[in-house]
Parts: C-alpha cells; sequence; structure tokens
C-alpha cells in the first residue's frame, strides 16, 4: 500500500446468553475475546481489497460501509483471527475495524458510541435484523450487557431501530475460563435471523421461548454479578435447550455440547448457530455424572 495507512482493529466476541431473543430487545450478555480483525486502509484508485476487487454478495459489510459513504477509491487490506462464520463475531469486528478507520482518515469524532451505532447500522441493513449487543461488544470491549437488571452494570448508550429499544451497558465479570469447540461448518447469520423472525410471527410457542430466553439472561446476569458459576452454567445449558427449541442448533453442536458438560459448569452454542461454534464454562474439578 502506498499513501497514508490508518489502521484499526476490534475484538470478535462470545455470547453468554440471549442470542437471537435480543434481537427482538431481549437481554443479552457478551464477552468480548482476544482474537481481533485487523483492517488498513489508505486512499487508492478504486476499491480493492487485499489486491483484488469486491462485490457485495462476497463482502456486503464492506459494501456496505462504503457504499453508504459514498466511498469509490480506496485500498483495504485485512488480517483476522477469527474465523468467518463461526459465531464469534467476525462480521461486527470487521464493521468496527473498517469503520473506525474511516473516521480516523476522514478526521471525524471516533468516539465509541458513534462508532458502535454505525456498525450497528451495518449489520441491521446486511442482515435484514439485527441487535447491537455484538458491535457494541467489538467497540467497546470487556463485558457487555443489554437491557440488564438495574444496577448490575453502567450504562454507556442506547439504540433504538425497527420498534426494538437496547440500552448497552459495561458490566463487570468475574474471572472464568471458558473453551470454544468450532464445528467448522460456516452458517450466516442473516437467514438464521430470518427464520426465528417467521418462527416467532407464526407461532406464539415460539414467543413464549424468546420470552423465556430472556429470563434465563436476566437470572444470568445477576449470577455473573454475585460470581455464581454454577448458577450461571445450569442457565447457558437451559439457553442452549431453548436455542434448540428454536431451531438454530444443529446435530454438530449439540454433540460438542453434549461433550464439555462433564467437565464444565454448563454449555451452549454462541452466536447465530446453524453450525459455528459452542462455548462451555470450564470448572477445574471433572462433575459427577448427573442421573
Amino acid at each position: 500500500m502506498n499513501g497514508r495507512i490508518i489502521r484499526a482493529s476490534a475484538p470478535g466476541k462470545l455470547i453468554v446468553l440471549g442470542e437471537h431473543s435480543v434481537v427482538f430487545g431481549k437481554p443479552a450478555l457478551a464477552l468480548a475475546i482476544d482474537r481481533r480483525f485487523r483492517c488498513d486502509i489508505c486512499p487508492g484508485s478504486g476499491i480493492l481489497l487485499n489486491g483484488a476487487g469486491i462485490s457485495p454478495r462476497l463482502h456486503p459489510h464492506i459494501d456496505t460501509i462504503l457504499r453508504r459513504r459514498n466511498i469509490s477509491d480506496l485500498r483495504i487490506e485485512t488480517e483476522s483471527r477469527i474465523p468467518s462464520g463461526s459465531g464469534l463475531g467476525s462480521s461486527a469486528a470487521l464493521s468496527a475495524a473498517l469503520i473506525g478507520a474511516v473516521r480516523l482518515m476522514r478526521g471525524e469524532a471516533c468516539g465509541e458510541e458513534a462508532l458502535a451505532l454505525e456498525a450497528f447500522e451495518t449489520e441491521y441493513e446486511v442482515q435484514g435484523r439485527a441487535s447491537p449487543i455484538d458491535t457494541s461488544t467489538s467497540v467497546h470491549g470487556g463485558g457487555v450487557a443489554v437491557n440488564c437488571p438495574e444496577g448490575l452494570g453502567t450504562p454507556i448508550w442506547h439504540i433504538s431501530k425497527g420498534g426494538n429499544s437496547w440500552t448497552v451497558s459495561d458490566i463487570p465479570v468475574p474471572e472464568m475460563t471458558f473453551v470454544v469447540g468450532y464445528t467448522g461448518i460456516k452458517a450466516a447469520t442473516g437467514p438464521l435471523v430470518q427464520k426465528v423472525r417467521k418462527y416467532k410471527e407464526s407461532n406464539r410457542f415460539a414467543s413464549d421461548i424468546i420470552d423465556e430466553i430472556g429470563e434465563v439472561t436476566r437470572d444470568g446476569m445477576r449470577a455473573v454479578s454475585n460470581d455464581d458459576k454454577d448458577l450461571l452454567g445450569e442457565l447457558m445449558t437451559r439457553d442452549h435447550k431453548l436455542l434448540s427449541i428454536l431451531g438454530v442448533s444443529c446435530r454438530e453442536l449439540n454433540k460438542l455440547v453434549d461433550a464439555s458438560l462433564e467437565y464444565s459448569y454448563g454449555a451452549k452454542l454462541t452466536g447465530s448457530g446453524g453450525g459455528g461454534s459452542m462455548i462451555a464454562s470450564l470448572t477445574s474439578r471433572r462433575r459427577s455424572a448427573k442421573p
């Protein structure tokens, strides 16, 4: 790359509780992880991504960000340690990093709230529906809660869209160890989000499941606040069962979750599901078999 290079990076995330239901304004809890997406940009002739052109189909987030900003001349080089389609926030980290780099290049304000809002709008347009949990976590880092019970977190910004409203908070998280299991199956978020939306609109039972996920997530936030790893693990496993009922798990995810339960406080899929990854909250002791 020639000329002045602007570099930005953002972390991926894992959702501890609340995926899918958070799209409908329910609470969710996520943690930033130590795998990042890096983006280098500089002015150029036309749009080049790692030396090649881009297409809306293959690079929808990049295309959306540049189109919304009327950018037609830019060279972009990327490096990611977050597998795409893994449920670990690769698209949110991409959006946060690229938007941050463009804002720096243009001399615009690069505060967290403005960056998180623009990244969320990108995700919303690409997926057809989204929540701010992924992008807010990639921008803010640490522990991020959406619509948490009063007194458990420190509100940092508020986002509304499509009749739903989310208060995003920084939430203290005690030291915990998670293992991530990757199925190797790439699953696009948008179709799974739309699948749940259609199920919810056509079936009262699905709405009840989404409400229950919201209650499980609130209880989980309280468990995190109280450093109650046993309860948090039980709620994670319960959340996975509810997500499975919604139809967003798969055989490979269920096998990984089941295999980890004897050695963890609890386990569940993380992200949109359909493949991607699961997480298990590890314990230092082998748990006794349950009847």
